[in-house]
């Protein structure tokens, strides 16, 4: 038994790769010791001109970053978003049960604790956020079935993004006097940042109810046949989102719930508006109580590690304290490669506490974080794993529409600038977009030419494979640039950050990156190749 199987195994990665793991481990284990090390000795040496630090909980010696303003604000309200949330889904689980609801009952119930909760968040203002959803309702209703639909919906909601942030939010008094009281009352968080969402979901409702009225390209029976989870008796997501709901299901109270639904309001993550209302109707079954206790239990244990790295390392108050500009290149690489992971680790626990109370209320949306940061490769992958419920958006909404794979070069350009905007109207962000598209031709080409490729011997596989570790290794070092100037340094930063790795003690440092980056590269094909192994298995087994 023992012996089939380490053959399996053997079979699955090869022989010679797995010599080559065994270097590619050693490798990455020492690369780790040098980086934490460094780390720690950094934040030792220069806690006292940091910026954001705070006494930690850990240990009375220990400071603990907090330099971030959004983890901060988040990490202190855990204790109330938690009290809240569960007596919220508590209360909307018990009356689900004891009246058999459905869509518009829990449409009803969901609608009344997310006002509540939006009157707390936003004050008056929620006037503003049902007052421009409910001219989009109308807008759909009127021109869903009109050819100039997508130009009618688009127009409208760029128009109120834009004004949104141009306008701050509107002051009351800009409709007079009378009514400038009201701006003392605009709640405790700014309500044009949560509404970029809702633009999201208003544009998806639009989409998914002019769908619903056209011949559906979805074959549900030949998903059915491929589909894992729907064959074990359970409704997978994709199933939920491309089935098209009837007529009933496009009310005006579902629509509003689906908006502005508690759960999923102030980060998401993004679902469509037919997956939404079909789980009002069924609660999600593909997720099973015990799994989702385990994702509660995984999630505490993630918040204790970003805690843990909060007190010992201190990237991003290095970041906005200016100070890493002072350090040599190897530090800037240290505490930049930092700053990405503990942007990562502040999403993914954000994106998933939220996801974590929506499927406890029955409503499953689709995770932000699938991957870890440092398991992406390619500019495909990483977007796919980073925000993935904004990319499957995007995909559906944007890619598609625009003419998906055959408009490559001109979609990637209108999508990431759309994301820019979205995000923000700040010039680092429109140069992170644009970084990104550039960055994005070398890997189409290449994807291109790696599809006419087809390796007839091992010298010519193994040629091909290091050339993509290479490929891999420079969009790895593409990707950290790009996020540093879109959300660290700004465009201003990209001649310091270049003119420190292109002198003569930065090159050494930057050729180190490259190796790293290679091997890292070498090993996550590895990985995949383990991956699709077992995928392939469990096929078999279907």
């Amino acid at each position: 038994m023992v012996n089939n199987s380490s053959s399996s195994r053997s079979s699955r990665i090869g022989w010679w790769k797995q010599r080559e793991l065994g270097f590619l481990i050693v490798y990455v284990i020492v690369f780790y010791v040098i980086i934490i090390r460094r780390s720690l000795q950094l934040s030792h040496d220069y806690y006292n001109r940091l910026h954001g630090l705070r006494p930690g909980w850990l240990r009375h010696d220990l400071l603990n970053d907090v330099s971030d303003a959004q983890w901060r604000n988040f990490r202190a309200n855990i204790p109330v978003l938690t009290l809240v949330f569960g007596i919220f889904t508590l209360v909307a689980n018990v009356l689900r049960a004891f009246f058999h609801l459905k869509a518009s009952g829990m449409s009803t119930i969901w609608l009344l604790f997310s006002l509540i909760y939006l009157l707390y968040l936003h004050g008056a203002c929620i006037i503003f956020v049902l007052s421009i959803a409910s001219v989009n309702f109308l807008l759909v209703k009127m021109f869903a079935q009109r050819r100039y639909f997508s130009l009618a919906i688009w127009s409208y909601n760029i128009f109120f993004l834009l004004c949104n942030r141009v306008y701050e939010g509107y002051s009351f008094s800009i409709f007079g006097q009378q009514w400038a009281y009201l701006d003392n009352f605009r709640g405790t968080f700014r309500w044009q940042i949560c509404f970029n969402l809702v633009i999201l979901r208003m544009i998806s409702f639009g989409y998914d109810y002019h769908w619903a009225h056209q011949d559906s390209h979805f074959d549900q029976k030949k998903h059915l046949q491929r589909c894992y989870i729907c064959k074990s008796g359970k409704t997978c997501y994709k199933f939920l989102q491309e089935s098209p709901l009837q007529d009933d299901k496009f009310a005006f109270k579902i629509y509003l719930c689906y908006l502005v639904y508690a759960p999923l309001y102030i980060a998401g993550p993004i679902l469509t508006f037919n997956a939404f209302a079909s789980q009002l109707d069924v609660p999600q079954s593909s997720n099973s109580v015990r799994n989702v206790a385990s994702y509660g239990l995984r999630w505490v244990f993630s918040l204790l590690l970003m805690e843990l790295m909060t007190h010992l390392f201190f990237y991003n108050a290095f970041a906005i304290s200016g100070l890493w500009k002072q350090l040599s290149p190897a530090d800037v690489f240290i505490i930049g490669y930092g700053v990405l992971n503990f942007m990562w680790l502040k999403f993914f626990l954000i994106w998933r506490y939220f996801r974590f109370w929506s499927l406890i209320s029955g409503i499953e949306a689709p995770e932000n974080m699938p991957k870890c940061v440092n398991n992406s490769y390619n500019l495909q992958s990483f977007w796919k794993n980073w925000h993935a419920s904004f990319n499957k958006w995007l995909v559906r909404y944007m890619y598609i529409p625009l003419g998906g794979s055959q408009k490559n070069l001109l979609n990637v350009w209108v999508i990431f600038t759309f994301v820019a905007i979205w995000h923000d109207l700040e010039w680092k962000l429109l140069s992170w977009a644009w970084l990104t598209c550039i960055f994005f031709f070398p890997e189409l080409i290449i994807k291109s030419a790696a599809k006419a490729f087809k390796a007839e011997s091992a010298l010519g596989e193994f040629v091909f494979r290091e050339l993509s570790a290479a490929a891999g290794a420079m969009t790895i070092t593409f990707l950290m640039v790009a996020n540093l100037v879109g959300f660290v340094i700004g465009p201003s930063g990209i001649k310091w950050l270049a003119s420190g790795f292109l002198q003569k003690e930065g090159l050494p440092i930057l050729a180190g990156m490259f190796l790293s980056f290679y091997v890292g590269t070498k090993l996550m094909f590895l990985i995949e190749d383990v991956k699709q192994s077992d995928a392939s298995l469990d096929r078999q087994r279907y």
